[in-house]
């Protein structure tokens, strides 16, 4: 309810049509503080989410399960490249996957490898996007996790699809990261620089 209340303006949508009509399974790639309203985005669809292997995770992934979604657990800590081999045999049978770039335990705003592995394993190619608010609850956690005030006005950017080799090599994985980190914040400054907000 508090979701159908925002008014959300769309900017880059042509990337995510371009991927959403394809049949061939797509990465969004996006950062954990904005994890509220990006599960709703993409709520009752073919979509598999890690989720954090923590006791206190648990709830999580059961609310994403309760929405539609499917989940793997794990982290970079954590069962995390078990999670990511799950996906990757989800994805074989048609998934999306829906994955935080910054991970479960941060740091904020900074790629981890997941996303990038996953795109390289699996040949699909990662959509960033990133969305601000121009009303909004920030919560003291590491990430400053937003949830949109009600009747805010949303701002969300596609970014143009990323694609990663087949067998990337570990010399090669840091420079598609931090390429996808760049992509990443580039949307992020867009999305609140849309309401003269230079971070959240």
């Amino acid at each position: 309810m508090l979701f159908a209340t925002c008014r959300v303006r769309r900017y880059g949508r042509e990337h995510y049509d371009e991927l959403f009509q394809s049949p061939k399974p797509f990465i969004a790639a996006f950062w954990h503080y904005s994890v509220f309203y990006t599960m709703h985005l993409i709520e009752g669809r073919k979509w598999v989410a890690m989720v954090s292997a923590s006791s206190d995770a648990e709830y999580v992934s059961k609310f994403l399960n309760r929405l539609g979604l499917i989940t793997v657990r794990g982290s970079r800590r954590k069962g995390g490249l078990r999670a990511l081999k799950q996906m990757t045999a989800l994805m074989a049978e048609g998934m999306k996957a829906a994955i935080v770039a910054d991970g479960s335990q941060g740091p904020a705003l900074q790629v981890q490898a997941g996303a990038i592995y996953l795109a390289s394993k699996t040949g699909a190619p990662i959509l960033p996007f990133v969305w601000g608010a121009d009303r909004y609850w920030a919560f003291h956690s590491w990430d400053r996790a937003v949830l949109p005030k009600p009747f805010a006005r949303l701002a969300l950017y596609y970014g143009e699809p990323m694609y990663v080799p087949a067998k990337l090599r570990s010399a090669d994985l840091e420079a598609y990261r931090l390429r996808l980190e760049e992509r990443l914040n580039d949307l992020y400054h867009q999305a609140w620089g849309h309401f003269g907000i230079e971070h959240h």
